[in-house]
Formats: C-alpha cells, sequence, structure tokens
C-alpha cells in the first residue's frame, strides 16, 4: 500500500559566486576594499575599490562610489558613480549610474538611468589573478576598510 520511493538526490547547492554572502547594511559608512569571490550586497555607502569574482548588488538605499568597479554580474537598484566592468550589468528602475559600463550583456528597467557610455564585447577582461572557478569551499570575500 505504501510504497517508499527511492532516495533522490539533493539538488546542487548554488554557488557563492550567484549568490549573496555578504552585507553592507542601511546606515553604514564604509571605505576600503572589498575584493574576493562572493557575492556583495550594498544598501548603505561604500567608497572605495571593488574587484569581485561574482555578483554586486548595489540595492535601493546603496550609494557606491568607485572609480572601476569590476565583478563577474551587477545589479544596480540604487546609485553608482564610477565605471563598471562586467559580464552582465543590469539597471532596475530605482538605479542611477554615472559612469562608462563594459558589458557583454546589459538589462534595463523603464526609469533607469545612466549618464555614460555602453561598450558591448564578445568578452570581458576583469583582469583577476586568480583561477576562474575557485572551489566552492575555497571562495570567500574580503571587505577591507574602515567605518566611518
Amino acid at each position: 500500500m505504501f510504497k517508499r520511493s527511492n532516495p533522490t538526490t539533493p539538488p546542487p547547492p548554488v554557488q557563492a559566486v550567484e549568490r549573496i554572502t555578504s552585507v553592507l547594511g542601511a546606515g553604514i559608512i564604509w571605505q576600503g576594499n572589498i575584493n574576493g569571490s562572493g557575492g556583495v550586497r550594498v544598501e548603505g555607502i561604500f567608497e572605495g575599490q571593488i574587484a569581485l569574482k561574482g555578483l554586486l548588488v548595489v540595492g535601493e538605499t546603496g550609494k557606491v562610489t568607485c572609480e572601476n568597479v569590476r565583478a563577474l554580474n551587477v545589479i544596480v537598484a540604487g546609485a553608482v558613480k564610477g565605471n563598471i566592468t562586467a559580464q552582465k550589468v543590469e539597471i532596475r528602475s530605482t538605479g542611477r549610474v554615472w559612469g562608462d559600463i563594459v558589458t557583454m550583456a546589459f538589462a534595463t528597467e523603464e526609469g533607469a538611468f545612466l549618464r555614460g557610455q555602453i561598450r558591448m564585447e564578445d568578452a570581458v577582461d576583469l583582469g583577476f589573478d586568480q583561477p576562474e572557478t575557485p572551489p566552492a569551499e575555497a571562495q570567500s570575500t574580503q571587505i577591507n576598510g574602515k567605518a566611518a
């Protein structure tokens, strides 16, 4: 009557480069560097350098000032002042970008703001010195700087 089904294998875990692993919360002002291979969400204010082998999300309350943002994927719902180099860039309806974008894929929503140029490339060199895909257990994000 009741038959035990064969155990199914669980779905593979989402790698750190595809999800958020660190959050800079609203109300935080941070100056310094963000680099590594995890995903970062910025809801506060960040000034410095970003070189991220993963996802960068600038939330609606987030403000990033960075000469050159480098990440695999960038989603902007807040404000970014600086150039963006990424494989994929998305500017949401509340997003504001002041700077040039170099990317392989670009998406935007109605109401998004961009003051700069977009250059589409077949391949984007982010200039990372690390291997393309580090093991999942070795993936991490380093945030160095100081709170203001």
